[in-house]
């Protein structure tokens, strides 16, 4: 019988989505400081994600959302977290799952992280969609998460600026070359 072998990537990939959970940890606790914003998204189809209808029917795979201006109620658990953000000036619950966060980026560091698909994100992806993540449409971004007004423009502008200008952590360069 061969050894279980060590799966570094997935170790790297759990303490990197770590980073995410004890940045939203300290937001909660602490407030975000002034300046900031956070961009996270996340698959909506994915195992555990438990988002409006109506949002997920105008985002079906992913969908990017701001936490900046206003957000309330930002609870933190092990394995997910919950928020309210404003959709078009209707306040909405969302419960996300670390495992189905897709990137973090905080572009006023600048600093950002981009995950692969877990295993079970990755299924539940395939059936719902059925077909595999490489034929997956572009991430779809929600365009008033941030709140009001004083969004700067539509989060999917900014999520690409902050893809842009973020250090991003790829991990495939840790992977083995196939």
């Amino acid at each position: 019988m061969e050894p279980e072998l060590l799966h570094y990537e997935k170790i790297v990939e759990d303490a990197l989505r770590g980073v995410v959970r004890t940045a939203l940890e300290q937001v909660a606790t602490f407030g975000l400081p002034e300046g900031h914003g956070l961009y996270i998204t996340f698959l909506t189809a994915g195992p555990g994600v438990d988002i409006p209808e109506r949002l997920a029917r105008t985002y079906p795979e992913e969908m990017t959302i701001v936490l900046e201006h206003q957000f309330w109620n930002l609870e933190v658990g092990e394995a997910l977290f919950s928020v309210e953000l404003s959709f078009n000036r209707r306040q909405e619950r969302l419960e996300v799952p670390f495992d189905c966060v897709t990137s973090f980026a905080d572009p006023s560091v600048p600093f950002g992280l981009k995950f692969e698909l877990t295993a079970d994100a990755e299924a539940a992806e395939e059936d719902e969609a059925g077909a595999g993540p490489d034929d997956a449409p572009p991430a779809a971004s929600n365009e008033d998460a941030g709140g009001g007004p004083e969004a700067d423009g539509p989060a999917d502008e900014a999520a690409d600026r902050a893809a842009q200008t973020g250090e991003v952590v790829n991990l495939d360069s840790f992977r083995k070359k196939r």
